[in-house]
């Protein structure tokens, strides 16, 4: 990938991912870019949470990637902590360039270095190409999800 660069989002960096969250037809449902109040303050709960590694892919100084990847210290598993990948997202114009495949392998070796002993993430059931990548990366749909919107 070259150029490409992975690291932490800032709070300028908060208008590119928004945009990307909004870029798809479940986004584009739910996500709000031209108010960045409420993401502005989820920003910094997330910068302050160790938890917590909002990451973004920059290439020439451009925003062109994002995921969030978040880590769980449990009980389960005999004290293991696990490792969620959520809102994975691509530049329209950077899809099918190898791109999503990077930021995964980011979370993943991450996720091994913080001693996670589990990767895992959500798709919503209507993306299936999602699905297939995911496949392709080593994951397995292994369960079933469940949510509740309040």
């Amino acid at each position: 990938m070259g150029d490409l660069e992975i690291r932490r989002a800032t709070e300028d960096d908060v208008p590119a991912i928004v945009a990307m969250l909004a870029d798809d037809p479940l986004g584009a449902q739910r996500e709000s870019p031209d108010d960045l109040t409420p993401y502005l303050a989820a920003f910094k709960r997330l910068e302050t949470d160790p938890n917590q590694h909002l990451v973004v892919a920059v290439r020439e100084d451009r925003v062109i990637g994002t995921l969030q990847l978040t880590l769980v210290p449990g009980l389960s598993h005999q004290g293991a902590t696990r490792a969620i990948v959520e809102a994975v997202r691509i530049h329209a114009d950077e899809r099918g360039s190898g791109l999503g495949s990077e930021l995964v392998r980011w979370a993943i070796d991450t996720a091994r270095r913080l001693d996670c002993h589990l990767v895992q993430l959500t798709s919503d059931k209507s993306r299936t190409d999602a699905h297939r990548f995911y496949e392709r990366l080593g994951f397995t749909a292994s369960h079933e999800g469940f949510k509740l919107r309040f």
